[in-house]
């Protein structure tokens, strides 16, 4: 039975492998059931990304039973935390400098929600017919911009896929973190850069105003293999629903 202050969830996840590239290094998490969503984007260029982001997934989806928001981030924390030291030891058993993955999870409990990034995968909040990115790119052009210097669109930027964080980059992880109060119909979307990079604002707002998760997850994925598919590819669409909330008293809005 839902609790009055339960959220019912639906979800949507797409992974391909885009247009240029033999492996997908992008992996992700999908369990609507345990409001539970992540993306991780294993770092283009260095040995076993794929590696890098199975098992930043796979630490995530090993966390425990709902104990408590709080608790649930602290766990997640301390996962990747974990995940980041044995990756560091694999990249110097194998002599090679880095094995990396970028991360952005998303983990919900009752009317709130917790999201958790390092590196430039994406989270994004449509609320209200109005698109807002969450997360804030961990990468060399997001820096530049902070300082005032003019940046324009990031993928065709010298250097724009240079990123500045990821889990296995350094010996100790750092990642960012934020919060929102869930509401009725609000959608969001993860994705790796594989599509933020090639699908504009303005697109991912237009196509989360359906409000199905799972047609406009396929028609993401499909703007960014028109786009070039040039990267590995990952989309999940997230839909929050409040069962009570045709139950509340509304005033009229022609009052």
């Amino acid at each position: 039975m839902t609790g009055p202050n339960q959220i019912t969830w639906t979800s949507a996840a797409r992974c391909h492998v885009g247009l240029v590239r033999d492996v997908n290094e992008d992996a992700f998490l999908d369990r609507p059931e345990r409001a539970l969503w992540a993306v991780a984007d294993g770092m283009g260029g260095h040995d076993a990304g794929d590696l890098a982001s199975g098992m930043v997934v796979a630490a995530l989806d090993a966390l425990p039973p709902e104990t408590g928001l709080t608790n649930l981030v602290t766990a997640a924390r301390d996962r990747l935390q974990d995940v980041n030291r044995r990756l560091r030891a694999e990249a110097l058993m194998r002599s090679v400098s880095i094995i990396g993955s970028t991360v952005v999870a998303l983990i919900a409990c009752e009317r709130s929600c917790a999201y958790l990034w390092a590196g430039d995968s994406r989270i994004y909040l449509y609320r209200s017919g109005r698109l807002t990115l969450l997360s804030r790119d961990h990468s060399t052009l997001e820096e530049l911009r902070a300082r005032g210097f003019p940046v324009g669109n990031d993928a065709q930027q010298p250097g724009h896929n240079l990123i500045t964080r990821a889990v296995g980059a350094v010996d100790v992880l750092e990642l960012d973190q934020g919060a929102v109060v869930v509401g009725d119909g609000d959608m969001f979307l993860l994705c790796s850069d594989g599509l933020s990079n090639l699908v504009s604002a303005e697109e991912i707002g237009n196509t989360l105003a359906s409000g199905d998760c799972r047609q406009a997850c396929d028609t993401l994925v499909d703007l960014a293999l028109k786009g070039g598919g040039r990267d590995n590819i990952t989309a999940i669409v997230i839909r929050a629903e409040d069962p009570d909330s045709s139950d509340m008293t509304l005033l009229n809005p022609a009052l």
